[in-house]
């Protein structure tokens, strides 16, 4: 099978790059899932873009530097803050509904979140962003003829010519069977990796699957050991690490232990509204001064007709699994929740293999740094994605090239699951990180072996990503000998200047820093 630009993943980069790149040739959009199965689907909290009367693109952008603890990239950075407004105006002009002022029909409603100096966030039906963003986008996809969709069809891997990335054989889960695609290049459009994670809010699709694939193939990898964790996932038993999102806090919700205490103003002078980073560490603390198993989200305070018409999908949510967030605080932990790094992409999603792109959360482009600033991803998401898009015009000539090895059934780990693997993660490379488990976690991994598997599985293909992602999260946070944004290590708490670069790591070269 033969295309001219395959695009792998459909979520808010993956949509927004295929109406683009639908200008110079025909686009395949892949999915190991539904359609509509992707983290920019389960987005609450909103797209942040400098749009009010009393806000401006340059405090947008000291926000967001502010935020990523001396590692972005001012570039990245200025391209994000500069071109998000026009983008967010496009997609209002493609139907989406993003919510106004009560009252007031023609003005945006603008919330705050934390880190944020101005109330800049975006929202649509309160707490359902993510889902209208990708529900115009894929409206908008489907009214290009040059743009075909396929789901459930999990990508194995990428395939080269000539050092070129040429295609990629896909298991096409209804027919049981290992297909080539062939095209001119490839988009990863993957999203993140918070699955590799036995905490976490991302959708059991985020794998890895992109970075590891990518890594496979020769491609720089960078930032990977920068892993975000939301301070406020529902910690109820029985039900999914539902996010919280920030906006609650935003709105005035506060954090207690379970003896009542208001505990942030002991670790930060933000309190509530501090960075993600510091929040997670902040109940991770109190909960071993405690021995509780976890802190509380309280709203009740607020009004509850507010509650409900300002956060619709939360509230439903926690109700389903026996909370009133109305009525009584929300029990709540950290999760693993956003990846600042991937593969390394200059400004125009450009990989350091040629023929292979990425946008979105699978990508590296450095507007994150350390750690990414509340409600920045989904911009990046639209940034990123019409950029790369525009970019890939660029093969619209090059050959359709016959790959020099197509994978047939790959040897598969033995003798070790899934959970294992996500537990592993949790213990050894999670919140708070010390030397002894990063090196217990890469040996037990490294310790793995591989076979042909009986039959081919989408699990047992994720099974193999995931072995790979959590060992490249160890190597580089075991090389990374300091705390910084999202990456924590107890035997090194500070900040240290000559670490205030880029891990890059690669098949062929080990952790580096430039």
């Amino acid at each position: 099978m033969t295309t001219d630009f395959l695009i792998i993943g459909a979520g808010v980069a993956g949509l927004r790059a295929a109406i683009e790149a639908a200008e110079a040739g025909r686009v395949l959009v892949l999915t190991k899932d539904r359609l509509t199965e992707s983290a920019s689907e389960y987005a609450q909290g909103g797209v942040a873009v400098a749009l009010s009367d009393d806000d401006e693109v340059r405090l947008h952008e000291q926000d967001t530097i502010q935020a990523g603890d001396g590692l972005c990239d001012p570039q990245a950075v200025r391209v994000l803050v500069e071109e998000g407004p026009a983008v967010t105006r496009q997609l209002i002009e493609w139907g989406t509904r993003f919510d106004r002022v009560a009252g007031d029909g023609a003005r945006l409603a603008f919330t705050r979140e934390g880190a944020h100096s101005r109330s800049r966030v975006l929202h649509a039906h309160g707490d359902s962003t993510g889902h209208e963003i990708a529900r115009a986008l894929f409206q908008k996809a489907q009214t290009l003829p040059d743009i075909c969709f396929r789901s459930y069809a999990t990508t194995i891997d990428l395939l080269l010519a000539e050092g070129e990335v040429c295609g990629a054989s896909v298991w096409n889960a209804q027919e049981r069977r290992v297909e080539t695609i062939t095209a001119r290049a490839v988009l990863l459009a993957t999203g993140g990796l918070g699955a590799v994670y036995s905490e976490t809010t991302n959708p059991d699709v985020a794998t890895g699957d992109g970075v590891a694939m990518a890594y496979r193939c020769g491609a720089e990898i960078s930032d990977l050991e920068f892993v975000q964790f939301h301070p406020t996932a529902l910690h109820v038993e029985g039900a999914p690490r539902f996010l919280l999102s920030e906006a609650l806090r935003g709105e005035g919700a506060y954090l207690h232990n379970a003896a009542g205490e208001r505990f942030m103003a002991r670790y930060s002078p933000q309190g509530e509204l501090a960075a993600r980073d510091v929040v997670s560490r902040a109940i991770v603390a109190e909960l071993k001064r405690t021995g509780a198993p976890h802190v509380f989200l309280d709203l009740t305070h607020l009004d509850a007709s507010f509650v409900r018409r300002r956060f619709p999908r939360i509230y439903d949510t926690c109700l389903r699994y026996g909370v009133d967030m109305t009525r009584e605080p929300v029990p709540t932990h950290p999760a693993a929740h956003y990846a600042m790094g991937g593969v390394k992409t200059d400004l125009y999603g450009r990989t350091t293999v040629e023929g292979l792109y990425a946008a979105g959360e699978v990508a590296a482009t450095g507007v994150h740094g350390a750690n990414r600033l509340a409600s920045n991803s989904l911009l990046e998401g639209l940034v990123f994605g019409a950029r790369v898009g525009r970019q890939l015009w660029e093969r619209a000539d090059a050959p359709l090239r016959e790959p020099q090895a197509a994978t047939a059934h790959p040897e598969l780990p033995p003798g070790i699951t899934n959970e294992e693997i996500r537990a592993l993660a949790w213990s050894h490379a999670g919140i708070e990180r010390n030397g002894r488990d990063l090196e217990d976690c890469v040996q037990r991994l490294e310790g793995i072996g591989l076979q042909p598997g009986p039959a081919p599985t989408r699990a047992g293909f994720e099974l193999r990503n995931r072995i790979l992602v959590v060992s490249l999260i160890a190597r580089c946070a075991l090389a990374r000998e300091e705390s910084r944004g999202g990456h924590f290590r107890r035997d090194y708490p500070e900040k240290r200047l000559e670490f205030q670069k880029h891990s890059c790591i690669t098949k062929s070269h080990d952790v580096r820093f430039a």
